[in-house]
């Protein structure tokens, strides 16, 4: 087990990072990891025949909202990211020529009267602001102002095209709050899901609003030093009682995207039951984490040195991970929020025995 940063690395041509999703996006590929043996090459299309009756993929129903916005201060231009909305319905945000703003100063938008007034600054360049518009009025503001806070990987010279703002969205979303999408619910489409449910497994969604932070890289040299941003998450009495009824039964618990997962493992206790959620969490799950809720992880190929490569690399073994980063970088799979997708089974769960004495994972 390793807190080093530059264990998490790896290398990764630039023309594997995509650029668009798979057309149509169950054609993505799938690489399908178990514990031991060879790997699978398949395609997110072959998801159902991996599947059993009884099992639950559990996903993420947030929805993105436009959270890059243009303001000035006087004549300082500010760029703002929304990270997440607070209990007294001000912003967290990350701010851009922070250094040009201090608490009670006005922020203006163009061809809008809605303003923002800083209430806080803190160190990194973030802030809280509270906005003139609240509730739809704050939706509509947004749609008239924001745009899509995609990726840095993803080139788009001048700035989030129509497409993507149809690409950049779940079949799950239905609640607005993430800065980011939760990508392994991109290549979900209504077909998939009907061919899901035809396998006799079941769904269910919770909300993990994905905030600014998950684009921070890891910047120190231990990751144990690493501090990760809250994020807000639901899960209902209701969802949790379907989550708990599954592992009774002997079903299995699949997170569809890390989100998902992580809003999971925060619900959970030490026994592995998951407890309705309602609050922020700011888990970071690395290796010698041991997993409570999920028996497997559908989700999409990560960054180097970031922790959703830690994450990943917890729960199905790091150097199971590294072989099958390496196998893909080989074969070609597509990286990142566009990209091709992997199934991992989890090596590292309070629910199984430990392996033996000498054996590998």
């Amino acid at each position: 087990m390793s807190n080093r940063t530059e264990d998490f690395d790896f290398h990764l041509p630039e023309t594997l990072i995509a650029q668009e999703p798979a057309r149509p996006r169950e054609s993505a590929r799938l690489l399908d990891v178990p514990l031991h043996g060879p790997f699978r090459d398949l395609h997110v299309s072959d998801l159902p025949g991996l599947l059993q009756p009884g099992d639950l993929l559990v996903a993420n129903d947030t929805a993105v909202i436009r959270a890059q916005l243009h303001a000035m201060r006087g004549e300082a231009h500010i760029g703002i990211t929304l990270d997440r909305i607070l209990p007294d319905t001000t912003w967290h945000v990350l701010l851009r020529n922070a250094k040009r703003v201090k608490v009670g100063d006005t922020l203006t938008f163009a061809n809008t009267p809605h303003t923002a007034t800083v209430v806080a600054r803190e160190e990194g360049g973030g802030g809280i602001l509270r906005f003139t518009a609240e509730g739809d009025a704050f939706d509509a503001f947004l749609l008239h102002v924001g745009a899509l806070a995609l990726p840095p990987y993803i080139h788009r010279p001048h700035g989030p095209t129509e497409q993507d703002a149809r690409d950049y969205a779940t079949i799950f979303e239905d609640h607005k709050g993430a800065v980011a999408a939760p990508t392994a619910g991109l290549h979900f489409t209504p077909a998939l899901l009907n061919a899901v449910d035809a396998t006799g497994a079941d769904r269910c969604t919770l909300t993990l609003h994905v905030g600014a932070g998950t684009f921070l890289p890891v910047r120190d040299d231990d990751i144990s030093k690493h501090h990760m941003h809250a994020e807000r998450g639901i899960i209902t009495p209701e969802v949790a009682a379907r989550i708990n009824a599954t592992r009774k039964a002997g079903g299995r618990i699949i997170a569809v995207g890390t989100t998902s997962l992580r809003l999971l493992e925060s619900a959970a206790d030490e026994h592995g039951v998951v407890h309705p959620f309602n609050a922020e969490t700011s888990i970071f799950i690395r290796p010698g984490y041991q997993f409570r809720a999920v028996d497997m992880l559908m989700t999409n190929f990560h960054l180097p040195r970031s922790t959703l490569f830690m994450l990943v690399s917890a729960f199905a073994g790091q150097a199971r991970m590294r072989q099958a980063y390496e196998h893909a970088v080989q074969t070609g799979y597509r990286f990142y929020s566009y990209g091709d997708a992997c199934l991992l089974r989890c090596a590292h769960s309070i629910h199984t025995p430990p392996s033996p004495a000498g054996a590998t994972l």
